[in-house]
């Protein structure tokens, strides 16, 4: 370990990018570890571009990835590897990762203390004990459904009432908010959609489940390279006296071999593994992560619902303001005939009806009167005719 801080710090004075990494182990113990990629990548078998995941600096979306060796996740606030005996956090500093820290450590010492009990199991309380990867990645899994199915519920409150109060009242306030909502709506719906789709591939991928049963794995593949240096041994008893050359040369044979035959391992194990454990694991997350999209997608619906009702509501008030202009300009072009009249009296030229100043005024009242009914009785017969047309309600 000495060893490993020391190159630590020399790749940390290069300035390569060394990170802090918190480590729990199987017994529920941390440790922080400052360790660079490569460092990281032979200590979980990961390649570089599954470790660019989880780069803080980088926008990747949801991903649950199986490995030989390790799980990575990148789930919400969560980035994490997970190997056959610890979970290296990277972002363990953040404050939004802290309860889903002190929730992992304690299911991690309570599966401690329950394999040293089943260590000397009493027949009547054996129990099936789930392997240390899934206590792990079950912490995961519950902590980011968690957070998106509380985002939901809280977008879920504040939707409604602002809902209900743009139905009652148009305003701009009103309108902003509900616009803040929405976007609020589409974002938390895309990341809980990619979510339910990576539980969704895996469960449909028995061979992605398969590898991630990291400790069987492992164990199996101790198996197989025992029975394989046992039946080595055996073939060497066998043939002991073959000469030197063709023992030199079955030496090459074995080192060639032997290069592959890790990986070939692995793939014969994972092959082999039943994954119904974990499939029962991740279903019951999918469906919980699947109610939450429900849930937005019925909110998305209403929010649909209540624009849809708006647009109507800003139609008919359009409606009604297209029929009061109709209104107004026919008034306008009635009431142009009566100062049609007005302005011939008021002409500057000989008019017998001023002649005589008596009866005159008789028939200048006669002539006003006159024309404000025929204006009053256009205007009537134009309202008239404008709804048996149906251009007015």
């Amino acid at each position: 370990m000495r060893g490993g801080e020391e190159r630590s710090t020399g790749i940390r004075k290069k300035g390569s990018g060394v990170r802090q990494w918190l480590v729990l182990d199987g017994r529920g113990e941390t440790e922080v570890v400052e360790a660079g990629k490569h460092a990281i990548m032979r200590r979980t078998g990961l390649p570089a571009r599954d470790l660019r995941i989880l780069d803080p600096l980088l926008s990747y979306p949801s991903t649950l990835l199986g490995r030989e060796r390790a799980i990575v996740i990148n789930l919400e606030h969560i980035k994490a590897i997970i190997t056959a005996h610890e979970v290296l956090l990277l972002n363990s500093r953040d404050p939004s990762v802290t309860p889903f820290l002190q929730e992992l450590q304690a299911r991690i010492l309570r599966h401690h203390h329950q394999t040293l009990a089943d260590a000397n199991p009493n027949p009547d309380d054996a129990i099936k004990i789930l392997p240390f990867e899934f206590v792990a990645l079950e912490a995961c899994l519950e902590a980011a459904c968690s957070v998106l199915e509380n985002e939901a519920k809280t977008l879920e409150q504040e939707a409604h009432p602002a809902l209900d109060k743009l139905t009652s009242k148009i305003s701009t306030l009103n309108l902003e908010r509900v616009r803040q909502i929405k976007s609020r709506l589409v974002a938390i719906t895309g990341r809980v959609q990619k979510v339910r789709d990576e539980l969704e591939h895996l469960l449909d991928d028995d061979d992605d489940m398969a590898e991630m049963y990291l400790s069987e794995k492992l164990a199996e593949q101790d198996d197989l390279e025992k029975a394989e240096d046992t039946s080595s041994a055996d073939d060497v008893d066998d043939h002991i006296d073959r000469t030197a050359p063709e023992i030199s040369l079955d030496n090459v044979v074995g080192r060639d071999s032997h290069g592959t035959r890790d990986s070939a391992t692995y793939s014969a194990v994972t092959k082999q593994l039943d994954v119904e454990e974990l499939e029962m694991l991740l279903e019951a997350y999918f469906v919980q992560i699947d109610g939450t999209l429900n849930k937005l997608s019925t909110l998305r619906e209403y929010v649909d619902d209540t624009e849809d009702y708006i647009n109507i509501m800003l139609d008919d008030k359009q409606n009604h303001l297209l029929q009061m202009g109709v209104m107004l300009t026919t008034a306008t072009l009635v009431v142009s005939a009566f100062v049609v009249v007005a302005g011939i009296f008021g002409m500057n030229i000989h008019i017998e009806l001023f002649d005589d100043q008596k009866a005159g005024m008789t028939q200048f009242l006669w002539t006003v009167g006159g024309s404000t009914a025929g204006t009053i009785f256009l205007y009537v017969v134009a309202i008239a005719w404008c709804k048996h047309k149906r251009l007015l309600e």
